[in-house]
């Protein structure tokens, strides 16, 4: 069986029976499964991780568009993180013997078919881009640009939709796209202050001159009176998780702060966590105390 891997975005991370619902659109689906359910309240987002053969994955995640259309208005959302719609981002990443092509093929599928039935503008990112310069996420919708930026410039120079009209109305847009393996991340400072945050988050970002393969931005946690370094690595093999970690860590220590915890959203490549415990343990051996580590354990 050819299996792809979907990891829809959703605008609301605080109304657990609208996440229900979305779990539910999964359990309907033959072959679906389940594998990850995130709910964040501060960002107001929540991202589910489910693996699907390859025959049924226009079935949910059209689903799954559709239910978060039904049941999140985005007249009225907000939160912290960037988003253009009730489904926020929906990619496809092949699995074992799934090519690439075959998700790019399928999420071709998908945006025709969520633009014309649900009349969702739909914008193609990653290797379903039909333009070079929407192969990048932030290109499309950034922390700058928004569903607020996109109501009144859809139609208009980049913003013109791949499917569906041009108008957004109360489930937003949607970006969908294949793609490969990526790490979410996210690293908690003892400090509020987001200017310090937005430091150290340019500094390690890739578009700034940091890690080749990680993206990053700050976000000020009102509910943890803490910063926020949020992170997508996209090779974990070429920027191995601890590297990251240990960077933040030197940079933080530079304003007088250090890392209290640190989390991933979704699944995880086993190998990414076995580098890491690796590293740690040697670091510890050769330390002769395996278990002094902290403050920021990972």
């Amino acid at each position: 069986m050819k299996l792809v891997e979907l990891i829809p975005n959703f605008s609301d991370g605080r109304n657990r029976t609208v996440i229900d619902l979305l779990e539910k659109s999964v359990k309907s689906v033959p072959d679906a499964k389940l594998l990850d359910s995130e709910m964040d309240y501060d960002h107001n987002r929540s991202v589910l991780t489910v693996v699907c053969s390859l025959d049924h994955v226009i079935d949910l995640a059209f689903n799954l568009i559709k239910t978060a259309a039904e049941n999140i208005d985005m007249n009225v959302q907000s939160g912290l993180h960037p988003r253009f719609g009730a489904t926020d981002i929906m990619p496809l990443v092949p699995l074992e013997d799934t090519s690439m092509e075959e998700c790019i093929e399928l999420s071709q599928g998908l945006g025709m078919k969520v633009g014309k039935e649900l009349g969702i503008p739909v914008f193609m990112y990653a290797y379903s881009a039909k333009t070079p310069e929407r192969k990048n996420l932030e290109n499309i919708r950034n922390k700058k640009f928004q569903i607020e930026e996109l109501r009144s410039a859809i139609g208009t120079g980049n913003y013109i939709p791949d499917y569906g009209p041009e108008v957004v109305g109360s489930a937003g847009a949607t970006i969908i796209g294949a793609r490969d393996f990526l790490i979410a991340y996210n690293i908690y400072l003892n400090t509020d202050d987001i200017k310090i945050g937005r430091k150290i988050a340019s500094a390690i970002r890739a578009r700034d001159g940091g890690f080749a393969c990680v993206k990053s931005l700050a976000f000020k946690m009102p509910e943890k009176n803490l910063v926020q370094i949020s992170m997508n690595i996209v090779n974990y093999r070429k920027n191995p998780v601890y590297r990251i970690f240990e960077a933040v860590k030197t940079e933080a220590k530079g304003f007088g702060v250090y890392p209290v915890k640190s989390e991933f959203i979704g699944m995880v490549p086993q190998e990414a966590l076995v580098d890491s415990f690796n590293h740690y343990l040697m670091s510890g051996l050769k330390n002769k105390n395996v278990l002094d580590y902290a403050p920021g354990k990972i």
